[in-house]
C-alpha cells in the first residue's frame, strides 16, 4: 500500500510539474521574444552533425567548390556552387576561380535558399542540388548568418540581404545565362522577399519556384500541426504576436502582388510540416493578382499517395518535365 501511495504521489508531482510547465512557457515566450525567433529559425539545429561544410565532397558532391563571400562587416556566408553534370570531369581538382568563370558557361542558374534547420549540407538538399546538376543546372546555396558555419546574428532582413548579395554576385558572373530563383519552406518566406526587391529595381529573375510555400508566418504558425498550442487561450498575442515583434513577416501572400516573373508552386499534398492548403492558397493569391498577368503562375501538386511530404518532391520522376 505505502509502494503505490508513493508511486501515486511521484506520478502526480510529475503531472503536475508538466502541467506548470506547459503554462509557463507561454508566459516566458511572451516576455522574452527572442524564444519564439529562435523556434521560427531552428538554425541551432545543425542535423547533419560532423560533417565539413568546407568538403562538400564527403557528400558525394565531387563537382562542388565551397566559398565564402562577405554580404556585410562582420557577416561571412558559406556558399556551395556545383556545376552541372555534363562539367564534372572538367570540374575535377580545379579551383575557385575556374567555378566562378564557369557560371558563365551556356547552362543557367538556380539560386537555392533552403528552409530552416540544417545547414546546406541536409541531405534531402544534397540530393536535391544532384538532381538538378543532372538535369544541366548549376546551383548554388549558401547557409545564411547564424547558420551552418555562416557568422552573424539571423534575421529576417539579414536572411534576405544575404540572399540579395548571393543573386548580384552570380548575376556579375553568370553573363545572359537565365538565373532562378528556387526556396524551400522558410526559404521560400526569404525567396519572395528577395524576388519582390528584384522586382522593384527591375532585375528580376527568370522565374521564381516555390517549394512547400506558406502564406506567412503568422497563418504557418497557427497551422502548424506540432503547435501543441495552437487552441491555448490568447495563442496569438502569447505565440504569434512575439514573432512580429521579432521583425520576422515572411509575407509571402503580400510579396507575390509585387512580382513580376513567372511562379511555379510545388506541394506535397501529405505535407506535415507546411499545411498543402497554404500552398494553395498563396497560388489563388498570386493567380489574381495583377502582377503576374504577363507571367505564367502554375501549381503542382503532389498525392499524398507518393509520399514526397516536406522535402521528397525532388524524387519525383515528373520533375524534369516539370521544370522544362
Amino acid at each position: 500500500l505505502c509502494r503505490r501511495y508513493g508511486l501515486w504521489f511521484r506520478l502526480r508531482k510529475l503531472i503536475l510539474w508538466l502541467l506548470g510547465m506547459y503554462i509557463a512557457i507561454p508566459f516566458l515566450v511572451k516576455l522574452c521574444p527572442a524564444i519564439q525567433a529562435k523556434l521560427v529559425f531552428l538554425n541551432f539545429v545543425r542535423v547533419p552533425y560532423f560533417i565539413d561544410l568546407k568538403r562538400p565532397q564527403d557528400q558525394g558532391l565531387n563537382h562542388t567548390c565551397n566559398y565564402y563571400l562577405q554580404p556585410e562587416e562582420d557577416v561571412t556566408i558559406g556558399v556551395w556552387h556545383t556545376v552541372p553534370a555534363a562539367l564534372w570531369k572538367n570540374a575535377r581538382g580545379k579551383d575557385q576561380l575556374w567555378f566562378e568563370e564557369a557560371l558563365g558557361s551556356s547552362h543557367p542558374v538556380i539560386l537555392y535558399l533552403h528552409g530552416n534547420a540544417g545547414t546546406r549540407g541536409g541531405d534531402h538538399r544534397v540530393e536535391l542540388y544532384k538532381v538538378l546538376s543532372s538535369l544541366g543546372y548549376h546551383v548554388v546555396t549558401f547557409d545564411y548568418r547564424g547558420w551552418g558555419d555562416s557568422i552573424g546574428s539571423p534575421s529576417e532582413r539579414g536572411m534576405t540581404y544575404d540572399a540579395l548579395h548571393v543573386f548580384d554576385w552570380i548575376k556579375a558572373r553568370s553573363g545572359d545565362n537565365p538565373v532562378y530563383i528556387w526556396g524551400h519552406s522558410l526559404g521560400t518566406g526569404v525567396a519572395t522577399n528577395l524576388v519582390r526587391r528584384l522586382c522593384e529595381r527591375e532585375t528580376p529573375p527568370d522565374a521564381l519556384i516555390l517549394e512547400s510555400p506558406f502564406t506567412n508566418i503568422r497563418e504557418e504558425a497557427r497551422s502548424h500541426p506540432f503547435s501543441i498550442y495552437r487552441y491555448f487561450p490568447g495563442f496569438d498575442w502569447f505565440f504569434l504576436d512575439p514573432i512580429t515583434t521579432s521583425g520576422i513577416k515572411f509575407a509571402n501572400d503580400e510579396n507575390v502582388k509585387y512580382i513580376s516573373c513567372s511562379l511555379l508552386i510545388l506541394h506535397a499534398e501529405d505535407d506535415p510540416v507546411v499545411p498543402f492548403h497554404l500552398g494553395k492558397k498563396l497560388y489563388n493569391i498570386a493567380a489574381t493578382s495583377r502582377s503576374f498577368r504577363d507571367y505564367k503562375v502554375q501549381f503542382v501538386p503532389f498525392h499524398t499517395d507518393l509520399g514526397y511530404r516536406h522535402k521528397y518532391i525532388y524524387r519525383s520522376p515528373e520533375l524534369p518535365r516539370i521544370l522544362r
